[in-house]
């Protein structure tokens, strides 16, 4: 129990009016007087606010499962217990976790009055909060800050009004499918099932126009005695393998999240879309720990590959692409379309130019770097000083070895992806669309 600015006031008038005794028999009589009434008040404050106030029940509703960066609604009921003195004054903070941001902090705290809450029975009262990062979290109670019959003192207590829950990558544009529209829109793919030119043969229809010349059947045409042409669809059942690194190559903070957040942002949305393309999906992470999820497919196991990186964090430790590759050799057993997402730099030229020769000859490899705005900024900058010349030049160098890594790769038949994080999601869906359709696996 703590003192409340009430009783700082009083005991300031309190000896003021002490002072003016000094000179006023009235005044003097009126401060004995106070003397002795006042600790008795204060007492009767003490007691009232210990033994009687805090005969309030609260219980938080908030959905389990939160999505990374999306605003959700909190709803806190405060209800009265009993027939007891409920303080006249309530203060209220939720104490939420620290892994969140409340998109409101002008309501916090939320402050009540004992009239309200015997009128209506209840007191409902609702903010939103945004999750900052992916993983479990947790509610560890509701303070509360009551306030004695006169204000003269303050006591808090804690309800332990426990709510659980999980925060996953941005799984929202799945299930509203209009944010996912127009993702594969801005990569210039109007839907996620096309028809056209592909590996698997589909069937023979009439000849429609805006068909394909090129896609006429000549013999079926002269047995049916009109125009009859070949349909294809893209080819099923392939296998996807993405390997996401979580060390120190993505652990780069750009905006609110980690380019390691985006990327796995991005490993969910292109699991989707390869999984309603009837592919097989399988995942593994590197890094900050090793983590391998076993091919699977259909979209239902969409929830297993999402339920498996939800809480995984990147953190400032060394990884090595060449053993995450090396591994994957070792546990695919057909062939696959590998897709490594990290951020390469020259030396990766070297440790890599043992195993990509294997790769190549076994899979299909697409490497996928996200670029560093730091190098980029300064590869830009006017130099005012002979420093900051010295600086840009050696911005330059460097992204252009990194442009001369991934023409070299290239050469040897790699794939290759350089893009923001922002960009990620449409390049990487666009680049195995294009792949996928290609006809190279």
């Amino acid at each position: 129990m703590k003192s409340a600015p009430a009783l700082f006031i009083t005991a300031l008038l309190w000896f003021f009016l002490g002072i003016g005794a000094y000179f006023s028999s009235t005044l003097s009589l009126i401060w004995l007087f106070a003397s002795l009434i006042l600790p008795v008040l204060l007492f009767l404050d003490a007691l009232v606010l210990m033994l009687l106030t805090d005969k309030l029940s609260s219980e938080r509703d908030i959905p389990g499962t939160l999505a990374l960066g999306k605003s959700s609604p909190v709803r806190i009921t405060i209800r009265p217990e009993g027939r007891g003195f409920i303080s006249s004054s309530i203060q209220i903070f939720d104490l939420y976790p620290r892994s969140m941001n409340t998109a409101q902090p002008e309501l916090m705290p939320v402050r009540l009055g004992s009239g309200s809450l015997k009128k209506s029975g209840a007191m409902v009262f609702e903010y939103a909060l945004i999750p900052a990062e992916r993983g479990k979290w947790e509610f560890s109670g509701i303070h509360f800050l009551l306030s004695s019959p006169l204000h003269f003192w303050r006591r808090k207590t804690v309800h332990k009004t426990i709510s659980r829950g999980r925060t996953y990558p941005d799984f929202k544009k799945i299930l509203g499918g209009q944010d996912l529209r127009g993702l594969l829109e801005r990569t210039g793919l109007k839907s996620i099932r096309m028809r056209g030119q592909g590996l698997e043969f589909q069937g023979l229809r009439e000849y429609q126009i805006g068909d394909p010349v090129k896609a006429i059947d000549w013999r079926a045409t002269s047995r049916r005695l009109k125009p009859i042409i070949r349909e294809y669809q893209e080819e099923r059942d392939q296998q996807i393998l993405l390997l996401i690194d979580s060390g120190y190559r993505l652990h780069r903070q750009e905006g609110d999240y980690t380019q390691f957040d985006s990327a796995i942002s991005a490993a969910v949305l292109l699991s989707y879309v390869a999984l309603k393309h009837e592919d097989s999906v399988a995942l593994g992470v590197f890094g900050n720990g090793d983590h391998w999820l076993p091919p699977h497919k259909g979209i239902s196991a969409l929830s297993a590959l999402i339920n498996e990186l939800y809480d995984l964090r990147s953190a400032p430790l060394p990884s090595s692409p060449f053993s995450a590759l090396e591994q994957a050799l070792t546990r695919l057993h057909r062939r696959s379309f590998i897709i490594l997402i990290s951020n390469f730099r020259e030396e990766d030229g070297e440790s890599l130019s043992w195993i990509l020769p294997r790769i190549k000859r076994r899979h299909l490899l697409l490497t996928v770097s996200l670029r560093e705005k730091e190098a980029e900024e300064l590869a830009r900058q006017k130099p005012g000083k002979t420093e900051d010349a010295y600086v840009k030049a050696a911005a330059h160098s460097y992204l252009y070895t990194r442009k001369q890594l991934y023409k070299t790769w290239e050469h040897l038949g790699i794939h290759t992806l350089e893009t923001s994080a922002a960009g990620l999601s449409p390049a990487l869906i666009n680049s195995y669309l294009r792949i996928k359709r290609s006809g190279e696996l």
